[in-house]
């Protein structure tokens, strides 16, 4: 059965699912989808148009599905989606889309979002994903899946960061962070590459050595971002089970509007 607090404000034009759990002092408003097994905590605030997939754990005063913090939002109906068995922490704030990108916001499935993180319009966020304590994604940011990103890191509007790829503590991302690589710092530099990440997600050595070699002819030896494209692209076929990892850092290297973290 849904469990409604008697202190929570629901919308009678909210669409709860069986098994949602709604705490105390909670609001939730028209236009607002909840799936099965969901809980939202005490005091947050849901605005719609917003979807909730099954199973998320929402801890207290979240705010979710605001206005865009975009000066052209004129009410355009954009909507938010969240996926499912995402834990979302205190205090954190997810915006609807704006007209000018998708219309928008998604959140993926199984994402780790600590206390105060800040998800902006128009984001795209994967699956799998620890955003850490007041990390804040401003407008049209992109997050692969499996992207770690640091306590108290800002990443610049419209960046993209690809999959695999770890951000360090208090790190300003202002350019494309590719896939695997870790970077940290103000201003941002590269690292290595996430190899503890690739071990725990069951990546092979010959993977993990690709990766590595990939890493080199990007950041290592010297090469510009095109010589080391296509000497990325001679890897093909040098390890069993990588092409796929190729084809995701040339891919991302190829779509880079704002440039690479280099």
């Amino acid at each position: 059965m849904t469990q409604i607090h008697p202190t929570a404000i629901v919308d009678r034009r909210a669409e709860l699912d069986a098994g949602v759990s709604v705490g105390p002092y909670a609001v939730i408003g028209a236009g607002v989808q909840v799936g099965a097994g969901t809980t939202i905590g005490p005091h947050c605030v849901i605005e719609g148009p917003t979807t909730i997939g099954r199973d998320n754990r929402i801890f207290s005063h979240a705010a979710l599905g605001a206005a865009p913090q975009d000066k052209k939002y004129a009410g355009e109906p954009t909507r938010l989606e969240i996926g499912a068995r995402n834990t979302i922490r205190e205090f954190c704030t997810f915006n609807r889309g704006t007209a000018q990108d998708s219309g928008t916001t998604r959140v993926g499935d199984d994402n780790w979002v600590m206390a105060y993180v800040h998800i902006a319009h128009d984001c795209q966020v994967g699956h799998q994903t620890i955003l850490a304590n007041n990390a804040t994604l401003a407008g049209h940011v992109h997050v692969g899946d499996w992207v770690i990103v640091g306590g108290l890191t800002g990443i610049h509007q419209f960046c993209h960061v690809g999959a695999h790829a770890m951000i360090g503590f208090q790190s300003h991302v202002s350019q494309d962070v590719p896939p695997f690589m870790m970077v940290s710092g103000n201003p941002l530099g590269v690292h290595g590459f996430n190899i503890e990440g690739l071990r725990r997600r069951g990546f092979s050595r010959e993977r993990i050595a690709l990766v590595k070699q990939m890493h080199k002819l990007l950041y290592r030896d010297g090469l510009t971002l095109e010589a080391a494209r296509a000497a990325i692209e001679a890897l093909r076929g040098s390890a069993e089970g990588g092409d796929p990892d190729v084809t995701l850092l040339l891919d991302f290297l190829a779509a880079s509007k704002r440039g690479i973290a280099r």
